[in-house]
């Protein structure tokens, strides 16, 4: 019996992404191997965590690098860090009124929920959120203006969640940052290149282990000392409460290596395995199916249905098409716009198949 008979638990076809909701992604044999040697091993787990960064910082040409249990505990713990500045007392109080130079500042329209919203991660490390500009708009002069005595970190979030246009860029907020000799933390969880923001001069980009890298539950923070030295520290505060297991910390350093080696699916690779399956999509009466590029310009391409032309909604193919097992998910940012998107990094042809026969059988029993 598997465990899906076990739990009566729904099979899922994961054509929304790399989703948190889901599980985030699949895991490699050697990911998987590397996870029961850590399982079933004993270390010293302060030595396994810094030792584990200093080998993933040489393998990436960072200054340092630690392993967190998620990128939301990478914020909250980035943020406790650069507000105690690796103070002891702090740790055991990190809310305590002694330590003034709370304030993170970040653009309004990066302030966004992504299954949690960024300003409670800000606000459970002990950051009060300080938004520069407007929903649509923020440029540098608005964020160089909320700069204070009480200002502890500059904060952008690179993600397809947040407001794209008329928004000051990475370097810019690099800028600003050094300039007023302040660390800037990024949030780039989902984005696949573990470097190139660190070398524009982010003193902390924190990734999900589990998205891009395709490793476990797990997060990865990069940057500068001493910096990744205060996050460590959080172990014994804050950061007690998010810790990771020995089998993780082993899973996504193999994990890394093998992104550095074999890297991920390239968009054109995605484009040729979209091609038939748009087809098969497009061959349904009233369903206008195209590809498109990730929103956020990452090298990801989906397959957009526009289901305007259909008596019922987007939301309601939504639904039907969640039901019963297999569970098929999508990407329901713009069902508000009649259209739905299929991220197939995860689907292979066979579960493409099965989806359009079961978009199809809806959309006959809808008629």
């Amino acid at each position: 019996m598997d465990v899906f008979e076990k739990y009566n638990l729904n099979r899922v076809i994961n054509a929304s992404g790399k989703m948190t909701i889901l599980g985030v992604s699949k895991v490699s044999d050697g990911v998987v191997l590397d996870q029961k040697i850590g399982g079933q091993s004993f270390f010293e787990m302060s030595d396994l965590i810094e030792k584990t960064g200093a080998y993933i910082a040489e393998k990436l040409g960072t200054e340092n690098a630690t392993i967190v249990s998620s990128a939301s505990a990478g914020i909250a713990q980035s943020i406790a860090a650069l507000i105690g500045e690796g103070d002891h007392y702090h740790l055991m109080h990190p809310y305590s009124d002694k330590f003034t130079k709370r304030e993170i500042i970040l653009p309004k329209g990066h302030n966004v929920n992504y299954g949690t919203s960024v300003e409670l991660m800000i606000q459970q490390g002990g950051g009060v959120v300080v938004e520069a500009g407007y929903a649509n708009e923020c440029h540098p002069e608005q964020v160089e203006m909320l700069i204070n005595e009480k200002t502890a970190a500059l904060f952008y979030v690179k993600s397809h969640h947040t407001v794209q246009k008329s928004m000051l860029s990475i370097e810019e907020m690099v800028s600003i940052a050094k300039k007023h000799q302040l660390p800037l933390v990024l949030d780039a969880a989902a984005e696949e290149d573990l470097v190139k923001y660190y070398q524009q001069g982010v003193d902390l980009a924190i990734y999900s282990g589990g998205k891009a890298i395709e490793g476990p539950s797990s997060g990865l923070v990069i940057g500068k000392d001493p910096y990744i030295g205060w996050i460590q520290l959080q172990s014994k505060g804050l950061g007690r409460s998010m810790k990771i297991g020995k089998e993780n910390i082993l899973g996504l350093t193999r994990a890394i290596e093998e992104y550095l080696t074999y890297g991920s699916e390239s968009g054109q690779s995605m484009i040729e395995r979209l091609e038939p399956f748009i087809e098969q999509l497009n061959a349904i009466d009233d369903v206008v199916a195209t590809i498109v590029q990730d929103g956020a310009g990452r090298d990801i391409y989906r397959a957009k249905v526009d289901l305007n032309n259909l008596e019922f909604s987007a939301f309601d193919m939504i639904a039907a098409l969640k039901k019963g097992s297999p569970s098929v998910y999508t990407r329901e940012y713009q069902a508000n716009n009649g259209i739905i998107e299929f991220d197939i990094r995860s689907v292979n042809k066979d579960e493409m198949d099965e989806i359009v026969k079961k978009f199809n059988h809806i959309i006959e029993e809808n008629k």
